[in-house]
């Protein structure tokens, strides 16, 4: 049975929120101010794919391992901003950090646009991670503050699919865009939308008052955290790198481990942490944060295989790749919002097992079926299919059932705990990726090796997903 998270403040702040009247206010307008900010992010991400190699044309000096920092730099400062954001979205108001972190977003990506170097685009990209990492948890935390109790798996299904279809959209609309107006458009596209996020946002959202303030914002276990998650995310993508030594990455991954557990420690001494450890007493968060890594190595490897696959298999364009890889995150935003409404009734661990099963079925399809000579139809549109719907059903759900326990004045940061983990599986799903497939030249069979991962990782997150336990009570007594 979960062990609960069970304080006297938290116990009556969640009593509140659960029986509350209705409010007169709708919380459809938050959703859509969050949801416009997240969708920027997860698009800003996959497009790049798209414009990489105009960027190598753009600059003409710099080295393939300096431009690679455009997208690494980006990586690893969002990956070890996520949790302390959370936390300061937690202490310091959810608005009026969510508003922070869109405004920097939009700037840093003006920025990047305006950059007529490596250095100057690179130091953007790293400004640009950090009002990403802001915005991001403090997006969910509003929604699920908006959504009465019975409505959240809903809103945060359909969030996460936001993010499905901004993945979708990413890579097609990105070959359109810098094959018609360049590379710094890829950049430029975010201050419109980002613009009216920030515009709507100050008008209608509100800042609850938080239960935790007053209390200092833990500065030790933030900078402990940064050093951590950013130390180990870097280890991992400069895995390939020629310009750092084996023992340099050794180095770097032991000060990262390090520093972690060094946070743990200070966590369980400190009057009040950046991270309550209290939260991975609950079995269903514990376990769902394991299948969030798991299945974050899995979904990344997955969709940077496409594009290897398309062109150096198949020699499809960038922008016919972009579009063939389209159908697959399309299906994520129905099936989201369906799996959100089931999960209402039913708890989240039967579509995450489902989800797995769907996803494992993809990997087997795409390890037997295609071959060397194009056959989108027959061939690669079934497999893409079921990926997505497996996608569609698994990602949503993990974020749906990690915040389905949390504490209210923990939202941002219970949240933040989940998208960080999962986006260290996702740097370690890329670095695994080019370890299997950076050869100059591939072969189809080189492949085999990345569809059996892609399998095995599905069946380890479904293990992982065994002992989530989110039925409501009332569903659960029905039957």
């Amino acid at each position: 049975m979960d062990s609960t998270i069970r304080m006297s403040s938290t116990a009556s702040v969640e009593r509140k929120l659960a029986n509350a009247p209705p409010s007169n206010h709708s919380p459809w307008p938050v959703f859509w101010i969050a949801s416009t900010a997240v969708f920027l992010v997860s698009m800003d991400g996959t497009m790049l794919f798209a414009a990489f190699s105009a960027l190598r044309a753009g600059f003409p000096l710099a080295t393939a391992p300096d431009l690679s920092w455009v997208l690494n730099a980006y990586t690893v400062v969002y990956a070890a901003m996520l949790i302390p954001s959370g936390g300061l979205a937690d202490r310091h108001g959810r608005k009026k950090v969510f508003l922070a972190g869109v405004a920097l977003f939009v700037a840093s990506s003006v920025a990047c646009g305006l950059a007529v170097s490596v250095e100057w685009l690179v130091g953007a990209r790293a400004v640009q991670a950090v009002g990403a990492a802001l915005l991001t948890p403090a997006s969910l935390s509003l929604v699920l503050a908006a959504f009465p109790k019975n409505k959240r798996a809903v809103a945060v299904s359909l969030w996460s699919a936001v993010g499905g279809l901004a993945a979708a959209v990413g890579p097609s609309l990105g070959a359109l865009v810098v094959a018609s107006l360049g590379w710094q458009w890829a950049f430029y596209l975010n201050a419109p939308l980002g613009l009216f996020a920030l515009w709507r946002g100050a008008r209608v959202l509100s800042e609850a008052k938080q239960p935790s303030e007053g209390h200092p914002l833990d500065l030790i276990g933030m900078g402990l955290l940064i050093i951590g998650i950013g130390a180990l995310a870097l280890s991992i993508v400069q895995t390939e790198s020629p310009g750092w030594s084996r023992l340099e990455l050794q180095g770097m991954a032991g000060l990262g481990i390090s520093a972690i557990v060094g946070f743990v420690i200070w966590a369980r001494s400190a009057a009040a942490p950046l991270v309550d450890l209290d939260l991975f007493r609950n079995t269903t968060y514990r376990y769902v944060n394991l299948a969030s890594l798991s299945f974050g190595i899995a979904f990344s490897m997955m969709f940077f295989t496409f594009f290897f696959y398309m062109k150096s298999i198949w020699h499809y364009s960038l922008p016919l790749a972009g579009l063939a890889i389209t159908p697959g995150p399309l299906m994520v935003t129905p099936i989201a919002a369906l799996s959100g409404r089931l999960a209402s009734l039913y708890g989240h661990r039967p579509l995450l097992i489902a989800g797995c099963a769907v996803y494992a079925a993809s990997g087997v399809w795409f390890l037997i079926m295609p071959g060397t000579e194009p056959a989108y139809l027959t061939q690669w549109l079934p497999g893409a299919i079921l990926s997505g719907m497996g996608v569609g059903m698994v990602l949503p759900s993990l974020s749906g059932a990690a915040v389905s326990h949390l504490p209210a004045e923990h939202y941002a940061v219970g949240s933040a705990v989940n998208q960080a983990i999962r986006q260290i599986g996702s740097v370690m799903g890329v670095a695994f990726t080019v370890m299997l497939l950076g050869n100059a030249s591939l072969n189809r069979a080189d492949f085999d090796a990345v569809y059996l991962t892609h399998i095995g990782l599905a069946v380890l997150t479904a293990a992982f997903c065994l002992p989530v336990k989110t039925r409501p009570a009332m569903a659960a007594a029905k039957s």
